[in-house]
């Protein structure tokens, strides 16, 4: 018989140690190996067109991102090859195109100013560790922890640094050597200080490519051409053959382009290295994180589907790790392009690595052309991503429609992620949401003593007489409502005694839970009582704070036989203390 027992139950032990063990392999299988058991020629011919178009969208903007982020063009087009790549192939999304984003834009440049390219390529290193960590254990599914208030904010502040940071390309402004220009801030300042270099030529190109990326999109026979493509070569066309216009600065008379294939960089790393970028990593990971998971969600909606959250924390480390080791910058999941990929037919993986391959090709034949771009056709072209980015119809609607609390934390994060970083912002917006929560919480929780029938109250009359109970004699009656933990500790307070009483009743029925805070005022409650000479009886006390009372050992202090099952028996419990 107990071989028999031992035999059924060594049996479910295995079939759920083997369940947990392929359901957390499942996890992190990239999807790319579910896709393609269904996959077909027809999808694969979508899939290469949707990924040369999506690589033509990519072109100018990787380039665009990597200037803002104050590093050299090509290292834009290597983080969407190589990350792009590694991220689609190991991803867990079907549609996800990683590379270069606005949202890095203003941290990368700070890492870069303060640290140069090798504590780049750490801090995006340690970064993409981090995120495999994460995906590991499963922290993919903690996204919907992260306030919509801060990411609305967040993004809102990224995308004025980014057009603060273009002012000067855009109107051909010259600094004078050595203005410092690493803070949004500063760059403002400049812009203001310097206002009077403003150069006119450079405005003309700028407005001509930013006329071109509004109006374009506007033409529905036309959208299948991207309009950055054409505002570069229109711009690019406006400074080759106008004479007049031949002075304006352009990417090759800035910048060095390289041409090729970059070679792996592993630069010498210490401890205070690490501890010093241990920040700017966690930062570049969390924000990686959202955006990258943000962006599967979105897609998830547009075909239908299902992504793994954690599988693509781990292709987006992983994704970071080779592009930092290629000379690129942090990487993940571009909204943008991830829609234009779906519109144009792509459904697997296979059109985010075409997106990658064709961008290879473009490195290694045609970059020497891109020194030909304009800076202000550059400077246009972020304008335009950081206006569809910014989100500003839903930060008005917010700012209409959402509690006082709300509104603090989502202008308090854009302001100062525009005023210092986004570190300080996320930091204190995180905090400060959590502050207000605890409030609301706090909020919530009650104490109110029970009506006695003889307190001018007519039992006949009372609309509320069905929920009156007898009470015995020199008893009192109290009950709580909603959390007990350390924000509404004073709210236990209002619980008192009264000379003479002899029964205090607690009824707990709507405590959910209680914290250590809590269970010292009950504590203090009870050693008041018992000055008194008045016994605490505690009734329908829940599973959670009844573990906190057993554990602490105050179930055992205050006696077991003063904790009643509900109202009823603690009534009479207190009865028979009264009249014994």
């Amino acid at each position: 018989m107990y071989a028999a027992r031992y035999q059924r139950l060594s049996s479910k032990i295995q079939y759920i140690s083997t369940s947990l063990y392929w359901g957390s392999v499942y996890c992190i299988v990239p999807k790319i190996f579910d896709v393609m058991k269904t996959y077909s020629k027809g999808q694969f011919i979508k899939d290469v067109v949707a990924g040369i178009i999506v690589a033509i969208i990519a072109l100018p903007l990787s380039i665009a991102l990597a200037l803002a982020s104050g590093v050299s063009p090509e290292q834009g087009i290597y983080t969407a090859i190589f990350a792009g790549f590694v991220i689609s192939f190991l991803g867990g999304s079907r549609v996800q195109i990683a590379g270069p984003t606005a949202a890095f834009a203003t941290i990368v440049a700070g890492i870069v100013a303060k640290n140069g390219m090798d504590g780049l390529i750490v801090a995006t290193i340690m970064a993409g560790i981090i995120l495999v960590i994460m995906g590991f254990l499963k922290f993919g599914n903690l996204i919907r922890f992260i306030p919509y208030t801060i990411t609305t904010g967040f993004t809102f502040g990224i995308a004025v640094t980014i057009v603060i940071g273009q002012i000067k390309d855009f109107l051909g402004l010259t600094y004078p050597a050595g203005t410092a220009t690493v803070e949004t801030m500063d760059k403002l300042k400049a812009v203001v200080l310097n206002i009077g270099t403003f150069n006119v030529k450079a405005f003309i190109v700028g407005v001509v490519a930013l006329a071109i990326l509004i109006i374009w999109p506007k033409f529905k026979a036309l959208d299948k051409i991207p309009p950055s493509l054409i505002a570069v070569i229109v711009s690019v066309v406006m400074v080759k053959f106008i004479p007049a216009l031949s002075d304006v600065n352009t990417i090759g008379s800035l910048y060095t382009i390289k041409k090729g294939l970059p070679a792996v960089s592993i630069p010498s790393v210490n401890i205070d290295m690490i501890m010093t970028l241990l920040p700017d990593a966690l930062t570049i990971a969390v924000l990686a994180g959202i955006e990258s998971l943000l962006s599967c969600v979105v897609s998830d909606g547009m075909i239908g589907s299902r992504h793994k959250p954690n599988m693509e924390l781990v292709a987006q480390g992983a994704g970071n790790i080779v592009s930092a080791l290629f000379g690129g910058i942090p990487a993940t999941g571009a909204i943008a392009r991830t829609a234009a990929n779906v519109k144009n037919g792509g459904r697997t993986p296979v059109a985010g690595m075409v997106h990658s391959v064709t961008l290879l090709i473009v490195l290694v034949v045609l970059m020497p052309y891109a020194a030909w771009i304009p800076m202000p056709a550059i400077a246009a072209i972020l304008f335009i991503v950081a206006y569809n980015m910014s989100g500003w119809r839903e930060m008005i609607s917010l700012c209409k429609t959402s509690p006082k609390s709300d509104i603090l934390v989502l202008l308090t994060t854009a302001v100062l992620t525009i005023v210092f970083d986004l570190v300080v912002a996320i930091e204190v917006g995180v905090v400060l949401t959590a502050l207000l929560f605890l409030k609301r919480m706090a909020d919530v929780t009650e104490v109110k003593s029970w009506k006695y029938i003889g307190d001018n109250i007519d039992e006949n009359n009372d609309p509320d007489s069905i929920n009156l109970k007898h009470v015995p004699k020199d008893t009192l009656v109290y009950e709580i409502n909603g959390p007990m933990f350390f924000a509404a500790a004073d709210k236990f307070l209002d619980i008192q005694t009264v000379s003479g009483s002899k029964a205090v009743i607690v009824r707990m029925r709507g405590v959910p839970s209680m914290d250590v805070t809590a269970l010292r005022s009950l504590r203090n409650i009870h050693a008041v009582c018992k000055r008194h000479g008045a016994v605490m009886i505690l009734s329908h006390v829940n599973e959670q704070p009844m573990s906190v009372m057993e554990h602490a050992g105050f179930a055992d202090e205050i006696g077991r036989d003063n904790f009643c099952a509900n109202i009823d028996a603690a009534l009479e419990h207190a009865k028979n203390i009264v009249e014994g």
